[in-house]
C-alpha cells in the first residue's frame, strides 16, 4: 500500500483535536430534526408515483443522460423541465445544472471578470465561495445582512474601479447556517441605485416561501430587479439538482463557459422527472393538494418552535437566531459542547446536527433544528425539553 502523505495526516489529525473530525452517519430511524426535506416530499409516495408516470407517459426507459448536455445528454424532458421552471418562477429563462454546488461553482467561476468586483455577505454558502474563488474577479465580504456596510464598500469600490468593470452582489435570501434572511427590498433598492448585478440564493427559500413555494425574491415581487436567481431541488422539493435564472443572454453565456454544466454527464430522466412532478404539484389546484397540506403544516410547526424555544431560558453565550424559516439555531460555543448534547439529544432517538467550526466561526457553533411538515408537536416538544435539560448540564458551563 502506498504511503499516505504526511502533510495530509497531520491535517486529520488537526482536525481531530479541534474535535471537529467528521464522518459519514450511519442510516437511523431517528426522529428527523436534520435534514432539509422540508415538506416531506423526499418520501412522498403521490410524487415517486406521479414521476412513473410522467416517464410513462413519454416512453422513457433509460437510466441515464448517456452524456454532458453538449454531447448527447440534453433530452426531450430538460427542455420541458426548463420551460416549467422558467414559468413556474417568472423567469426569461432557466438553466438546470446537477447540483447546488455546481449551479454556483459554474455560475461565480465564469461570470464575474477579471477587473470586476464580488461583494460577498461574509455567511454565504461554501459553494459560492469556491464559485468565487474561482474567478478571475476582486471578492471583498461584507458584514452579515449588515446594508450599510455593503453600501460603504460600494462606495470604495465605486470610486475605484475601471469604467468597464461590473460590480456583483452576492446573498442568500434565506442562510443555511442562521436561517434568516436579508432586507431584500432595500437591497435591490441599493443595487439599483448605483447599477450593480444582485445575485441571490434561494435554496432554502423555494418551496417554503411564496404562495406556491416560488421562493422569497418571487414572494416581495422582485424577480425582474434581481440579474440572477440559484435555486436548488434538494431541500424543500425533496429530489436533486438545480437551476440558473435570468435572462436568455445569461443561459447562452453560461452554456459555452460554465465548466461545471459543460464538462459533466446530465442528469438522469427520472431526475427530471421528479422535479416536473414536484412543480406540478406546487401548481395544483386542488384545496387539499399536497402542497398546501404540507406547507401549511410546515409554517405551523415553525411557529409552533418558535414559540416554544423563546420559553426556555438561556445563559451565558447561549443564544437562539430569530428565524421565519425551517432554519431554526440555538448557539451553544465550543465545538466539544454542542457535539455532546447533539449526541445526549440522539441517544433519545432525535437527530439534531450540531454544526461545529471551522463550518462556522469559533464561538459560534449551535445546535441546527431543522424544521418540516411531519413532525409533531409532541416531538417539537420532546427535543426542546431535551435541550433544555442539557443546556443546564456542567458541559455547557
Amino acid at each position: 500500500m502506498i504511503n499516505f502523505p504526511k502533510k495530509l495526516l497531520k491535517k486529520l489529525e488537526d482536525r481531530r483535536l479541534e474535535n471537529a473530525y467528521r464522518v459519514l452517519p450511519e442510516a437511523s430511524n431517528l426522529v428527523d430534526f436534520s435534514s432539509n426535506d422540508y415538506l416531506g416530499f423526499s418520501n412522498s409516495e403521490l410524487i415517486f408515483s406521479e414521476t412513473q408516470q410522467i416517464l410513462k407517459d413519454r416512453h422513457i426507459h433509460a437510466n441515464g443522460a448517456t452524456g454532458s448536455r453538449l454531447i448527447s445528454g440534453n433530452s426531450l424532458l430538460y427542455s420541458e423541465v426548463e420551460k416549467e421552471i422558467r414559468s413556474f418562477h417568472k423567469s426569461e429563462a432557466a438553466l438546470v445544472f446537477n447540483s447546488g454546488y455546481d449551479a454556483n461553482l459554474g455560475f461565480f467561476s465564469s461570470v464575474p471578470q477579471r477587473g470586476d468586483i464580488i461583494l460577498y455577505d461574509e455567511y454565504i454558502h461554501a459553494s459560492i465561495r469556491d464559485g468565487v474563488q474561482l474567478s478571475n474577479a476582486k471578492a471583498y465580504k461584507f458584514k452579515h445582512n449588515d446594508l450599510q456596510d455593503l453600501e460603504k464598500r460600494i462606495a470604495t469600490q465605486i470610486a475605484s474601479k475601471a469604467s468597464d468593470s461590473e460590480i456583483y452582489v452576492i446573498t442568500e435570501s434565506v442562510f443555511s447556517m442562521d436561517g434568516d434572511s436579508p432586507d431584500l427590498v432595500t437591497l435591490v433598492a441599493i443595487t439599483n441605485e448605483y447599477n450593480i448585478k444582485l445575485v441571490v440564493d434561494e435554496a432554502h427559500a423555494v418551496g417554503v416561501f411564496g404562495v406556491r413555494g416560488e421562493g422569497l425574491v418571487h414572494n416581495l415581487k422582485l424577480q425582474d430587479e434581481v440579474f440572477a436567481r440559484i435555486i436548488t431541488f434538494g431541500k424543500a422539493f425533496g429530489c436533486h439538482g438545480a437551476a440558473v435564472l435570468g435572462s436568455n443572454i445569461l443561459v447562452d453565456y453560461l452554456v459555452n463557459y460554465a465548466r461545471s454544466f459543460i464538462y459533466t454527464t446530465g442528469l438522469p430522466p427520472h431526475s427530471l422527472a421528479t422535479i416536473l412532478s414536484v412543480y406540478n404539484e406546487l401548481k395544483s389546484k386542488k384545496e387539499a393538494s399536497l402542497f398546501k397540506n404540507n406547507s401549511d403544516k410546515l409554517k405551523v410547526n415553525i411557529d409552533y418552535f418558535k414559540a416554544a424555544i423563546n420559553k426556555i431560558s438561556l445563559h451565558g453565550n447561549l443564544r437562539y437566531i430569530p428565524s421565519d424559516s425551517p432554519i431554526q439555531c440555538c448557539v451553544i460555543p465550543g465545538n466539544e459542547a454542542v457535539k455532546l448534547i447533539a449526541k445526549k439529544i440522539k441517544e433519545e432517538g432525535i437527530d439534531v446536527k450540531p454544526i461545529l467550526s471551522p463550518t462556522v466561526r469559533k464561538g459560534e457553533e449551535r445546535l441546527r433544528f431543522c424544521i418540516h411538515s411531519f413532525n409533531s408537536f409532541s416531538e417539537i416538544s420532546e427535543v426542546l425539553n431535551l435541550l433544555s435539560r442539557y443546556i443546564k448540564s456542567d458541559f455547557v458551563n
